[in-house]
């Protein structure tokens, strides 16, 4: 009997055609021996496993480091605008694999690694958790039904594929005051943070192409005071250094408490100042392997550099670069705006009222004072403008205000992008709409031109490729693998949708990763599940909005309903819930014991069996998303219309295979557009619906009175069915849903209870069913962040998208001594 395939024989069989240069076995062996010799400083007797995956990543890192410095060459010899791309934050997932599938590495590397261990694969055990962003992560477990933060020092060991640049630190200022001289204006007297920048490589899929992630750490100034030393300072230097440091050194904390507030608003200015200084000396500086030619006039700037802030956290770039040009560079204002407008552009990624920032003026004055006064005189200016437009209309300004004054003044930051930006962009169709229709109307009637919409996208070579290489190999018997460069290619799985073969391997695959992953959950989770339930998946942040508590209730009903008749025929089903919560949100903490809770009772009932599992996923996070994903059957996607942005974990679900029940909400709507809403489960209340009853008035009371199965779950969790030790422990969910849920949870029960009923039905027909999920892959096209990049490129950062391949060096040393 032949051997089963694994996830990397699969990967095998899809081609690495049209890459030059791929190391052969022989040299990935040597280079891996090398680096757990000589940089590692081990050999096999005493290496450990991750001695084995830092070997391997400097391995796989050297054949990217020639690529990585090909691709900077290349650009300053083309001198092409260059996009920046600001976040607080980003979510890598892991790092190696993905690097060895963009390179065509992979199966050299499978092979090398097998040869070295005599036989015994270690495939791809080795690789760790890459997460990469500005701050050390918290890590989240769960404790007694509770989701505990505690620190996860992913840097203990070092990252094998970042590289410390102390060349370009620059300083960063804080506090202080300005004065004003006939000279010019100064920012004096300041506190001085240093930000030293971290590369991190990020490879292109099999075009050679590598750029450039850089995240900034905070150091201290070097200039210890000896004189404190000598009159015994030198533990307060100690601590003042430690204080300066602190910027980096843990994720934002809660806003709850105005120390809070001042590290996190500490935070965005540190990366927008280093990055604008970054930016500026690029632009300044020569180009490779020319005469020094100096750029003196930041004139040009817009044309050279595209600035992309996303939401509003990196929004102190605007009165930064403002700073920049007006004290540093001596622009006049309205060249220093012009500048500035037509570089900046502004992301939003949401209409929850409470997600966007205000910042105290009175924080700003501390903190930032010189940002202060630019952000005055941009809102004077603003306003003068709008006044002009609209004559006498004394609300409209107030509206449109920078500053909204109150009890504390504050300044709106998401007013303050739309305003220095050049476009404006959801980031989905119905979210862009909303945008202009309601939360930045004013702003859209000023200038309808700078707003826009850009859907967003997944990465096939992650989401699919790596993730789930069965499904990948499925699909491209049929139609080849020129898809995984163009995901619109995927429509032509649609000639095949009656196919009884495609439907049996989709069925296989879908079946052998849900078998993985039972096997997954048993070693890790200690839980056993059916793994010929149906896999019933929600997770994403944990928040009101996104109604997990709609799903609860669903589960309570359903547990009901067996209970009641445990001799009918149910499809069985494990609903598997995960997510983390803000580290302050007290609801969504306890959201998250009210889940675990109703499993602790589901899952012994013995009445109940196999039928109906729960399962809380704690600590997910991208890697384990990788492994649920392919392994979903049905993807929970029911935030109350209206209020869900876009959503990129239900693209992720839909092309790999998972049907989607959920809301007219986000990127749901075009998603039902692609695959057709009849092949996914669509219910509730749509936009208009949501804004009717906002007027009319939401009842929550009715619906809890004429509903006997809400009402007697909503009973249990109030009675202390779910947490026998506490009869209350849930009063402050069961208070807020019967008489001040803003989601209107109890107004889409009935459509949900309805709509499960239909996902069941189908269940049962798994022909039917995976035609369904033939149907949703075939419609991911348009949910390739290629082409989500491609609109950025061509509607708002004015460039088009280069598909020129970077010619690879065959030996990136010899090729690098050719060229120096």
């Amino acid at each position: 009997m032949p051997k089963p395939l694994t996830d990397q024989d699969k990967r095998k069989q899809i081609s690495v055609r049209g890459l030059a240069g791929v190391e052969n076995v022989s040299d990935l062996k040597t280079n891996f021996n090398r680096h757990l010799h000589f940089t590692l400083v081990k050999d096999r007797n005493v290496a450990t496993k991750r001695d084995y995956y830092f070997a391997l990543a400097n391995t796989v890192r050297d054949h990217l480091v020639g690529r990585w410095i090909r691709t900077q060459q290349h650009y300053y010899e083309k001198d092409p605008k260059r996009v920046y791309y600001l976040s607080l934050e980003f979510y890598m997932g892991r790092t190696l694999q993905n690097t060895m599938v963009n390179l065509a590495l992979e199966n050299a590397c499978d092979e090398a690694t097998y040869q070295v261990r005599d036989g015994s694969a270690l495939g791809h055990s080795w690789t760790l958790t890459s997460f990469s962003g500005l701050f050390k992560l918290m890590k989240l477990y769960n404790h007694d039904n509770r989701q505990v933060e505690e620190a996860d020092d992913w840097l203990r060991y070092g990252n094998p594929w970042e590289k410390a640049r102390p060349e370009y630190m620059r300083p960063v200022h804080f506090y202080g005051r300005v004065e004003h001289t006939p000279e010019g204006v100064k920012w004096v007297d300041t506190q001085v943070v240093l930000a030293l920048p971290y590369d991190t490589p990020v490879p292109g899929y099999r075009n050679n192409v590598v750029n450039t992630m850089r995240l900034w750490s905070a150091k201290a100034p070097c200039d210890f005071n000896l004189k404190d030393f000598n009159v015994g300072g030198y533990i307060q230097a100690v601590l003042d250094r430690n204080l300066a440091e602190n910027i980096s050194r843990v994720l934002y904390p809660n806003d709850n408490f105005f120390e809070g507030k001042e590290l996190r608003l500490k935070q965005e200015y540190f990366v927008v100042a280093a990055t604008l200084q970054d930016i500026v000396r690029r632009f300044k500086s020569s180009k490779f392997g020319s005469t020094e030619v100096v750029r003196v006039d930041l004139s040009t700037l817009p044309d050279k550099v595209a600035i992309q802030l996303n939401d509003t956290h990196p929004a102190m770039a605007i009165p930064e670069l403002m700073r920049i040009l007006l004290d540093t560079e001596h622009q006049k204002w309205e060249k220093a705006w012009d500048i500035c407008t037509r570089t900046c552009a502004y992301t939003n990624h949401t209409v929850l009222p409470e997600a966007l920032e205000r910042w105290p003026t009175d924080l700003l004055q501390n903190l930032l004072p010189r940002h202060l006064e630019i952000i005055y005189e941009i809102n004077r200016r603003h306003l003068e403008r709008i006044a002009k437009l609209y004559p006498g209309d004394h609300d409209r300004l107030r509206r449109m205000s920078l500053v909204e004054e109150g009890d504390q003044k504050k300044i709106n930051m998401a007013h303050l992008c739309i305003v220095g930006s050049h476009a404006v962009n959801g980031v989905a169709r119905i979210h862009s709409d909303i945008l202009k229709a309601t939360l930045f109307k004013d702003f859209y009637e000023v200038d309808p031109h700078k707003f826009q919409n850009k859907t967003n996208g997944i990465t096939p070579r992650r989401w699919l490729v790596m993730c789930n290489p069965g499904l990948a190999e499925v699909i491209a018997e049929r139609i080849g693998e020129d898809y995984i460069r163009d995901l619109d290619q995927l429509k032509k799985l649609l000639a095949f949708v009656d196919d009884d073969s495609l439907i049996h391997d989709i069925a296989k695959v879908k079946q052998e990763n849900k078998l993985k992953f039972s096997a997954y959950l048993e070693e890790h989770y200690k839980v056993k599940i059916n793994p010929n339930s149906m896999f019933d998946v929600q997770v994403k942040r944990i928040h009101e909005y996104k109604r997990q508590l709609l799903n609860c209730l669903h589960i309570i009903t359903l547990y009901n309903r067996i209970q009641k008749e445990p001799n009918k025929n149910w499809t069985p089903r494990t609903i598997m819930i995960g997510g983390k919560a803000a580290p302050g949100y007290h609801t969504a903490k306890l959201i998250i014991r009210l889940i675990t809770a109703i499993g602790e009772i589901v899952n012994h009932d013995t009445v109940v069996g196999d039928r109906l599992k729960v399962i809380f996923l704690e600590n997910y996070k991208v890697t384990l998303a990788e492994k649920i994903i392919p392994a979903s059957d049905l993807s929970e996607q029911i935030s109350t219309a209206g209020t869900e942005a876009s959503g990129t974990g239900n693209m992720k679900f839909m092309l790999n295979g998972a049907l989607t029940i959920g809301t007219m909400d986000g990127a749901n709507v075009e998603m039902a557009e692609e695959a057709g809403e009849e092949n996914l489960f669509i219910f509730g209340m749509r936009v208009d619906d949501v804004d009717a009853m906002d007027k009319s008035g939401y009842d929550a009371m009715d619906y809890y009175n004429r509903i006997p199965e809400l009402k007697q779950a909503m009973d249990q969790i109030a009675g202390g069915f779910f947490s026998p030790d506490q009869h209350d422990l849930f009063k402050d969910i069961v208070n807020m849903l019967l008489h001040h849920d803003r989601f209107k949870v109890f107004a889409d029960y009935e459509a949900y209870i309805k709509c499960q009923e239909k996902v069941s039905a189908l269940y049962k027909n798994p022909k039917e069913w995976t035609k369904m999920v033939i149907h949703n892959i075939a419609g991911c096209g348009k949910f390739s962040s290629d082409r989500t990049i491609s609109q950025y490129a061509r509607e708002i950062w004015g460039m088009e998208p280069s598909l020129e391949r970077i010619p690879a060096p065959d030996d990136p040393l010899n090729w690098l001594e050719q060229h120096e």
